[in-house]
């Protein structure tokens, strides 16, 4: 029988679709500093496969982690979650 595969997702924004079937895709998250116990932002940069095209720049998408797809790539869109409007 096939094992169930628990994959890791992520949701953020789409910053760029300039390339064919990939976008790059801003997550940000908070992590609390060990030490001085502020939260800081941290900002990720993950490219995406997008097979449809159908990511815009501004868009807000679920991705789910892959196989590799390339050299940097090992993310898939899923789903637009809300279309936004491009920040100019």
């Amino acid at each position: 029988m096939a094992e169930v595969v628990k994959r890791r997702h992520w949701y953020g924004d789409v910053v760029s679709n300039k390339m064919q079937k990939t976008v790059v895709v801003v997550v940000s998250r908070s992590v609390v500093h060990p030490v001085y116990k502020k939260v800081l932002r941290r900002v990720t940069r993950l490219k995406a496969h997008d097979e449809s095209g159908m990511c815009k720049v501004g868009d807000r998408v679920k991705l789910v982690q892959t196989r590799p797809l390339s050299k940097q790539k090992n993310w898939r869109v899923v789903q637009v979650m809300e279309k936004g409007q491009p920040e100019k």
